[in-house]
């Protein structure tokens, strides 16, 4: 994994001052609240393929048997890459006419052929292979390659690394205020953090014919960006 870049961005600041009196007739101790942000970037490691294979046919039966002997194919062959089954999973299985229509719109529609589409999803957990994996399946027969999504292994540590961040852009934030109102930070009173979810990269892949051909389809992943928020309270210490 790469290693993470840390950024920081001021979000908001704000001194709570000792305005009213609690319960037992003692004035508050002034407070001071700030949010912080921060950000953490990883280059993702792995990758899903939503793969599949569209027939069409005169007869649904004909349309059937093709596309089940293409998509087998495709998933010996990608077995043989070394993908499990836990890795292959169906998402999808639709069988529909075609239908032709009336100019004149005084004649019922006539079934003139059925289209069969199976779609496969593919977990690729080296990104080196993605490329070699699409380009297997429509060798054997794909003809739809509808998406691509990117994600990382280490998100944990990534979701980490974005609030740690996040903490010290609040703490410095907070001493700065501190020192400007003439006192220093006192002892933390409260946090609470929100996080953004890690999103999978998505790339949206046009529908391809079935490739007679070596490919050499490149694929680059860029990188993901991880963002937490924090919102933190002290106590202020005037100065003497």
């Amino acid at each position: 994994m790469r290693n993470a870049t840390l950024f920081a961005a001021v979000i908001a600041v704000q001194v709570v001052c000792p305005t009213r009196s609690s319960a037992q007739g003692q004035p508050l101790t002034a407070q001071i609240v700030v949010t912080g942000t921060g950000e953490a970037r990883v280059s993702p490691d792995r990758a899903a393929v939503l793969l599949g294979v569209q027939s069409r046919a005169a007869t649904v039966t004909a349309a059937a048997a093709d596309n089940a002997r293409r998509l087998r194919a495709i998933l010996d062959t990608l077995k043989s890459r070394g993908l499990g089954t836990d890795q292959l999973s169906t998402v999808n299985y639709s069988v529909s006419p075609e239908m032709q229509y009336s100019p004149t719109g005084n004649q019922p529609p006539k079934v003139t052929g059925y289209v069969v589409t199976n779609s496969v999803k593919a977990e690729v957990r080296r990104i080196e292979d993605v490329g070699g994996v699409i380009d297997a399946a429509l060798v054997k027969g794909a003809n739809e390659v509808t998406s691509l999504q990117f994600f990382s292994s280490k998100a944990d540590s990534i979701r980490r690394a974005a609030l740690s961040a996040a903490v010290a852009d609040a703490r410095a934030q907070a001493e700065v205020l501190a020192r400007a109102a003439g006192g220093a930070l006192g002892a933390l009173v409260e946090i609470s953090s929100a996080q953004e979810p890690i999103r999978p990269m998505p790339q949206l892949l046009m529908r391809a014919a079935a490739a007679s051909a070596p490919i050499r389809t490149p694929i680059e992943p860029g990188e993901q960006t991880v963002t937490a928020t924090v919102t933190a309270r002290w106590t202020f210490v005037g100065g003497r």
